[in-house]
């Protein structure tokens, strides 16, 4: 496959994840952007301000792996959080970071990281084979200080694995695989289980309820 030939392979997989998320409600206005690797040293990403349900081939544009514009557009203030990630691991070939309600609430709330532990949903990541498993989704400030969020998320994926995906307080979820199908797997499976946690945080036992009549 040529470069161009991935480029536009890459712009028909971002167009097509962008109008299924926001079915899902979970990039509201222009919120949210998403990247798909195109070789060592490039990736393909939404430009800035872009409506992610509308996109078009004109929204999609190339940055390396430092997040330079490859082509003279406006890339997201968030690049670097893509390429940070793609630099450490080169098995991972997209990323998605979106704005849901739930994932918003929870990052608000958490006091640390959210444990998920025993759910059947936990086999849809990748490396994962049975429910008796975790996933330890961390929560980051937010900050308009994207270079410094991008290291403290790399030195924190140092201490302790890259993981699946992220929460940044107030602002919304990353999460990455090694393409881009597997990649909005990941997120199906991350609302999933954010939204049952948000549930389970909320729930009381019966005979609490019953006190608090």
């Amino acid at each position: 496959m040529t470069q161009a030939d991935s480029f536009q392979h890459a712009v028909n997989g971002l167009i097509s994840a962008g109008q299924r998320i926001w079915q899902q409600g979970w990039c509201p206005a222009t919120s949210s952007n998403f990247s798909q690797r195109l070789d060592d040293s490039s990736c393909a990403i939404t430009v800035s301000g872009r409506d992610k349900g509308q996109l078009s081939a004109d929204d999609i544009m190339r940055v390396d792996l430092d997040g330079r514009s490859l082509d003279g557009k406006k890339p997201s203030a968030e690049t670097l959080l893509h390429t940070t990630l793609y630099r450490r691991d080169p098995g991972i070939g997209a990323v998605l970071h979106t704005h849901s309600v739930k994932a918003t609430l929870v990052s608000m709330h958490a006091d640390g990281p959210v444990e998920f532990k025993g759910l059947e949903l936990l086999k849809a990541f990748t490396g994962t084979a049975t429910h008796e498993s975790s996933l330890s989704l961390p929560v980051f400030d937010n900050t308009q200080d994207i270079a410094a969020l991008a290291k403290q998320v790399d030195d924190h994926m140092n201490e302790t694995g890259t993981g699946h995906g992220y929460l940044i307080r107030g602002h919304g979820l990353y999460t990455w695989g090694p393409d881009l199908p597997t990649t909005l797997r990941h997120l199906e499976a991350l609302e999933f289980l954010l939204d049952y946690y948000w549930h389970a945080s909320r729930w009381q036992p019966a005979e609490a309820r019953e006190v608090d009549r």
